[in-house]
């Protein structure tokens, strides 16, 4: 449909952030035959379909399920568990969002409104239909196949099945001893903060399943209500902050001739942190992790005895990084991991580093025959910054290979001599998936998605003595001579979020603002991923250096930009909304104005697993560290400086991640001390705002609020 007349707020909310129509999900078959990818119809239609690129002959697409036939045009129902699982994982679209596949890649599972569902990807299948329902208790969650196609594992109320892929013999694996306990599912400080959102896996030759069970009995039980529903009761969460019990998580053998589970051991007081799991050729490998995130064993498990043996121990003094796609084994049986050495962020096989501080790496994203495919960033030692830069690598020992080229954010998924590869640059909107056989473009995948009505005009440089990377963004028709321009400072600021990259729609809602009559600055200070060890530990205990950063930011691209530091706003959500706060809160003679969105203010209630990570355990960490880092505490504002700056407060109230008491503690202890302030609740909103309405929405009332707050006319 056009778009011109659309308001960019109103476009960027119907489209998701322009991610709806972007195909995305890749799987390559082993031998290079097929591409299976999501794509919902258009750039506004939320529901994603399965669909399939086959490569034998002149490449062409096939959709494989389409969600609106399989129900007939019947709305989707989602269970509550299937929505925790979406809000772990940011999951906003509808219909079919994740699906796995067999070793072959000729076989395909997923859920479709708590339903279970198996597709024949073969072009021409000699299955009776291509896609078919079976008939199986519900709601099903997170279906997989086995390596062979034979059977599929899903997991429903907490209890593990398998049933073949025909539809017969559906059984009961493991099944909850208590109300507290599931089987085959990731428990929340997997999902919400070691990316780990499995919970069993596959032997390679299709004759067991690993299973972790984990029971939350031991959690804190919270209580998230929705005040605008006062008869609707209150949902009951279990969750796991600073300082309190985590979930009991063990991992068990099953068979599937059922002789009965073994229980697979390790150290579990002293590694509770079952962070990675994996079932190759050589066996089952895991990667557990202590308490404090300094220690972590990589360790081979005989799933007949239970027994284990250490592959590798890393220790760190302040944390040991998660990374995706990490470990795995050659398929000779070498380790494969990415670790910090030499201040430099490497990949390694067994004991030898691979690659060099050239390249800071980001993730394993292949493990070939003869050569591994990785992501990376420039590191410490490269001859060029690549500002907001990340590439695909091939590895082997003879040296590396960059397969990416030309400035811009990429990634790649592959099968055999087939290789998808994702690149978004700051040229043109959206991303371009080619598919590449041998080095070669056979193919493009195409997208849907829709052109935003807006571009932005980004400078990217490094900022101030610290080399800050940083993106500046003025009004579309600012002209030299115009004058100094109010400041909006628009980050995310913390661990785990890069927002300078050089992608186009990365600075799509930044340059709006801007063309609101602000000059926009976006930084990574440190704790940013993306460019050294030492750049992303600088924050140990010190979540308050990130706000030094903007500071520096701001004052040293003054020097360059036409900025007046007399008017300067911040704007954040989650870490970005604690980082705006924080700078009303400690620097008002720096920032003049701030939105906080879904704010952590006091770290004390935020997870086990990230806030630990930075901050250590309340129980043994100098008290003086969760105070000086947190925006309240018992006894009221935290370090607050006298003198006020406006501020507004957003929160949605169905919040179960950064809960909505982190803003009523703030406002409560803000009006305590006489400081005037604003409060927007979200009703029903969580983490995510994917409601339309409201996204549109608090773009238009930030607006509002900064042009106010600012004096600007």
């Amino acid at each position: 449909m056009p778009t011109e007349h659309l308001s960019f707020p109103r476009q960027h909310a119907r489209t998701q952030r322009f991610t709806l129509g972007a195909p995305r999900a890749f799987t390559v078959a082993p031998d290079g035959s097929r591409v299976v990818f999501l794509r919902s119809a258009s750039g506004t239609e939320r529901a994603q379909a399965l669909w399939v690129l086959d490569l034998e002959g002149e490449p062409h697409e096939r959709p494989v399920a389409d969600p609106a036939a399989l129900l007939a045009g019947a709305g989707e129902q989602l269970s509550a568990a299937e929505r925790a699982r979406r809000e772990r994982s940011r999951e906003g679209g509808a219909g079919i969002v994740g699906y796995a596949v067999d070793e072959a890649v000729e076989t395909a599972a997923f859920t479709l409104s708590g339903r279970l569902y198996v597709a024949d990807l073969r072009p021409g299948g000699t299955s009776p239909a291509p896609v078919r329902q079976l008939d199986v208790p519900g709601p099903v969650i997170d279906p997989r196949p086995s390596p062979d196609g034979r059977y599929v594992a899903y997991t429903v109320r907490g209890a593990l099945r398998v049933v073949a892929a025909d539809g017969g013999g559906d059984r009961a694996v493991a099944e909850p001893e208590a109300e507290s306990v599931t089987y085959g599912l990731a428990e929340f400080a997997a999902a919400e903060e070691m990316d780990r959102s499995r919970g069993f896996w596959w032997a390679p030759d299709s004759s067991a399943l690993l299973v972790e069970r984990a029971d939350d009995a031991p959690v804190t039980r919270w209580w998230i209500a929705d005040p605008a529903r006062p008869a609707a009761e209150p949902a009951r969460v279990a969750y796991p902050s600073a300082g309190t019990p985590n979930a009991e998580v063990r991992l068990f053998a099953y068979p599937l001739d059922g002789a009965g589970r073994t229980e697979i051991g390790w150290d579990r007081k002293r590694y509770p942190y079952l962070a990675r799991v994996g079932w190759d050729a050589h066996g089952p490998l895991l990667l557990v992790q202590s308490r404090d995130q300094r220690g972590q064993l990589y360790l081979a498990a005989d799933p007949a005895t239970g027994e284990t043996r250490m592959v590798h121990a890393d220790e760190d003094p302040r944390w040991l990084d998660l990374h995706a796609g990490a470990p795995a084994r050659t398929p000779d049986g070498r380790l494969v991991r990415i670790t910090d050495e030499g201040g430099a962020r490497v990949l390694a096989v067994g004991d030898r580093p691979l690659t060099s501080d050239a390249f800071h790496v980001r993730g394993l994203l292949d493990v070939g025959a003869d050569d591994l495919l990785v992501q990376v960033s420039a590191g410490p030692g490269a001859e060029e910054p690549e500002t907001g830069e990340i590439h695909v690598l091939r590895v082997n020992e003879l040296g590396t290979e960059r397969v990416s080229t030309g400035a811009g954010v990429h990634g790649a998924a592959r099968g055999g001599p087939v290789t998808v590869l994702v690149s978004s640059t700051l040229e043109r909107p959206g991303q371009r998936a080619r598919v590449l056989r041998e080095g070669e473009e056979i193919a493009v995948v195409a997208s849907h998605a829709e052109s935003p009505v807006i571009a932005p005009r980004p400078t990217l440089t490094r900022a101030g003595k610290s080399k800050i990377p940083a993106v500046v963004l003025l009004p579309s028709g600012y002209r030299e001579g115009d004058g100094p321009l109010p400041v909006l400072l628009d980050p995310y600021g913390g661990p785990h979020g890069q927002r300078v990259l050089a992608a186009h729609n990365a600075h799509l809602t930044s340059q709006w603002f801007a063309d609101q009559g602000f000059a926009v600055i976006v930084a990574d200070g440190r704790g940013s991923p993306g460019h050294s060890p030492a750049w992303e530990k600088a924050i140990h205990h010190e979540f308050t250096a990130t706000l030094d950063d903007q500071v520096e930011a701001v004052h040293a691209l003054a020097e360059e930009f036409p900025l007046d530091l007399s008017r300067v706003s911040i704007r954040g959500w989650s870490y970005g909304g604690y980082l705006s706060a924080l700078a009303v809160l400690r620097r008002p003679d720096v920032f003049h104005a701030g939105i906080a969105g879904a704010p952590v203010t006091d770290w004390r209630l935020y997870d086990t697993h990230y806030t630990e990570r930075y901050l250590g355990d309340p129980a043994e960490a100098d008290g003086e560290v969760y105070a000086r880092n947190s925006l309240v505490t018992d006894e009221g504002l935290s370090a607050a400086a006298a003198q006020h700056r406006p501020l507004m407060i957003v929160h949605g109230l169905a919040d179960d991640n950064v809960v909505a008491a982190h803003t009523l503690r703030l406002s409560s202890d803000l009006l305590a001390a006489g400081r005037p302030h604003e409060v927007l609740p979200l009703s029903g909103v969580t983490h995510m705002t994917p409601q339309e309405q409201v996204a549109e929405n608090l773009l238009l009332l930030q607006v509002d609020f900064l042009k106010r707050s600012l004096g600007m006319a």
